[in-house]
C-alpha cells in the first residue's frame, strides 16, 4: 500500500486535524486576556472562613502587593500572612494563602486563593483592594471555569459537571456529577469521534488519493464500524432519560379516587403538612408538587385531585374539580413513576385508577385497618401491591424502602454506562445518529464522507472541540461569580 495512504489511514489524530482544517474551525476555541480576575468563591455571608480566588498573569504580583512584609510563597503550600491595604498600609486580615502556578491550576493560569475570615467587612475591603490594582477586575459569572475550558483544562461536559456538582442535593446527583467531572461522558464521546475519524480516513483516502492504487472496497470496510457506532449511540439515547431525570428530578405522581389517602401519603413522605387532608371528597383541586430526597434520588412528588369523572356535574365548583382531574391525568402522563392508590374501605377497586396501571406504576392499597374484604382487592397484573395504612409508621417505612428500590432500578447510573445529562447532548447525539444512518445509505464516497464529517461535528459540539463559541455564553452564565 502506498505510504501516503497508509499514514493517513493509521494516524487518526492527523485525520482529525485534517477534518478540522477542512471545516476551517479550531479544535478548541480559546480567548486570550491580559486581565487578572478575582471573586468570592465561597458562599456569601458570614462564615468562619471565606475564600477569594484570583486568576491571571498578575495574581502573584498582587499577592506581593498585599503582603509587603512576607517572602514569596511556596507553590501549592499554605502560608499564614498579614494582608495589608496597599493605600493605607493598615491590616485587612490574617489569612492563609495558596499559590498555584499556571498551567498547573484550575484555570491553567497563575492562581492565588485567599482563605480569610468570613467577615463581611474583611471580604468587602479585600475585594475593594484587589479591584484598585492594575489590570484586576471582578470576574463575570462562570469566568474561572470558562478560562479553564479556554486553556484546555477541561472540556464542556466536564465544565458543566462542575455546575451540576455545586447544585447537587442528593447522593446520586453528586455521584453522577463527579463521574462526569472525571470524564465519563467526554471519554465516551471522544472515543466515538476517534472511531468515526478512522472510518472517515478510509473514505477520504479514496477521494483524496485518486492516483494511488486504492481499492473501492475501502468504503465497505468502513461500514461495519459505522454500524457499530450507530447502534451504540442509539442505545445511549434510549436510556429512559435516566441521567436527565437524576439531574433535574424524578417525577412521581400520586393518583387515585377521592379520599384514597393521596394527600396523607404526600404529607407522610415529606414529613410536614404539605397538603390539606379532609374526609370531604374533592379537597385537592390542583396539582401540588413537593421536592424530596428519596434513597439518594431527587424526586418531584405530585399530589393530585381525586378521580371521579362520572360524578361531576356542570356547576361552577364541579367545573373546577373537573379541571383538577384533567391536570391529575396530565400529571400521570408526564410522570416517570405513578403511585396508584386504592381505598380498601370500599367494596371494590376504582376503575378510573386501574386504567392507569402501566410498567412504571406502584400500586398501594391504603386503609388496611378499615378493610372489610381484602380478598376483593385483586387486579390482574404482575405488580405486587403495597398494603398499608398511612397512619402506621412501619407501613410507611416499608413503602418508602420499596419506592427507593423501584427508583434505583429505573434510574441508577454507572461509570461503565454513563447517561447523558442535558438536552443539548441529546439533540447533538440525535443529529449525529441521523448523519450516521444517512452515511450508510450513500453509494458515493464523497457523500458518505460528508455525512461522517457532520456526525463528528455534532459530537464535537458536545465536548466543545469545535464550533462552540455560540454555546459558551449560554452555558457559563448559569455559574455563580466565583466558579
Amino acid at each position: 500500500m502506498p505510504k501516503p495512504y497508509t499514514s493517513f489511514i493509521q494516524n487518526p489524530i492527523s485525520s482529525l486535524l485534517y477534518f478540522a482544517l477542512s471545516f476551517k474551525l479550531p479544535l478548541m476555541n480559546k480567548t486570550s486576556t491580559t486581565e487578572t480576575i478575582f471573586a468570592l468563591s465561597s458562599a456569601a455571608g458570614k462564615a468562619g472562613v471565606s475564600i477569594i480566588r484570583v486568576s491571571g498573569s498578575k495574581a502573584l504580583s498582587s499577592l506581593k502587593t498585599l503582603t509587603p512584609s512576607h517572602s514569596a510563597p511556596t507553590i501549592r503550600k499554605t502560608k499564614l500572612v498579614t494582608l495589608r491595604n496597599p493605600e493605607t498600609k493598615a491590616p485587612i486580615d490574617k489569612a492563609m494563602i495558596i499559590y498555584f502556578e499556571g498551567p498547573h491550576s484550575f484555570t491553567g493560569e497563575d492562581v492565588v486563593e485567599y482563605h480569610c475570615h468570613g467577615s463581611p467587612a474583611v471580604i468587602k475591603e479585600l475585594l475593594e483592594a484587589l479591584g484598585k490594582l492594575e489590570d484586576h477586575r471582578l470576574a463575570q459569572h462562570g469566568e474561572f471555569t470558562r478560562r479553564a475550558f479556554d486553556n484546555g483544562r477541561m472540556d464542556l461536559t466536564e465544565a458543566e459537571a462542575i455546575a451540576d456538582l455545586i447544585d447537587a442535593e442528593t447522593l446520586y446527583q453528586k455521584e453522577q456529577a463527579l463521574m462526569q467531572m472525571d470524564g465519563a461522558l467526554s471519554n465516551l464521546y471522544n472515543g466515538w469521534a476517534e472511531e468515526l475519524t478512522k472510518s472517515l480516513a478510509y473514505i477520504e483516502a479514496i477521494i483524496d488519493f485518486p492516483d494511488e492504487d486504492v481499492p473501492d472496497t475501502e468504503t465497505a470496510k468502513a461500514k461495519p464500524a459505522i454500524e457499530k457506532l450507530s447502534i451504540e449511540i442509539m442505545a445511549h439515547l434510549n436510556d429512559g432519560r435516566r441521567g436527565e431525570r437524576l439531574r433535574d428530578g424524578i417525577k412521581i405522581a400520586i393518583i387515585g379516587a377521592p379520599n384514597a389517602g393521596k394527600s396523607s401519603l404526600v404529607n407522610a413522605l415529606s414529613q410536614r403538612e404539605i397538603a390539606i387532608v379532609s374526609d370531604m371528597a374533592g379537597t385537592t383541586r390542583d396539582v401540588i408538587d413537593v421536592h424530596l430526597n428519596i434513597a439518594g434520588f431527587p424526586v418531584i412528588l405530585s399530589d393530585t385531585a381525586g378521580l371521579r369523572p362520572d360524578q361531576i356535574g356542570t356547576d361552577g365548583h364541579d367545573k373546577i374539580e373537573a379541571e383538577g382531574m384533567r391536570r391529575a391525568l396530565q400529571a400521570a402522563n408526564d410522570a416517570d413513576i405513578r403511585i396508584l392508590m386504592f381505598d380498601m374501605s370500599l367494596a371494590e377497586l376504582d376503575n378510573h385508577t386501574t386504567n392507569l396501571i402501566n410498567e412504571n406504576s406502584l400500586i398501594v392499597y391504603n386503609k388496611k385497618d378499615l378493610a372489610s374484604k381484602q380478598d376483593a382487592f385483586h387486579v390482574k397484573h404482575n405488580i405486587e401491591p403495597f398494603i398499608i395504612s398511612t397512619n402506621d409508621e412501619n407501613d410507611l417505612q416499608s413503602f418508602i424502602q420499596g419506592l427507593g428500590i423501584f427508583i434505583k432500578e429505573k434510574f441508577s447510573v454507572s461509570r461503565e454506562t454513563p447517561s447523558l445529562t442535558r438536552e443539548r447532548y441529546r439533540q447533538n447525539l440525535e443529529e449525529a445518529s441521523e448523519f450516521l444512518s444517512n452515511s450508510l445509505l450513500q453509494d458515493q464516497p464523497e457523500l458518505m464522507a460528508q455525512d461522517l464529517r457532520f456526525a463528528i461535528h455534532a459530537l464535537g459540539r458536545i465536548t466543545g472541540r469545535i464550533d462552540v463559541e455560540d454555546l459558551l455564553d449560554v452555558i457559563f452564565k448559569d455559574f455563580c461569580i466565583g466558579k
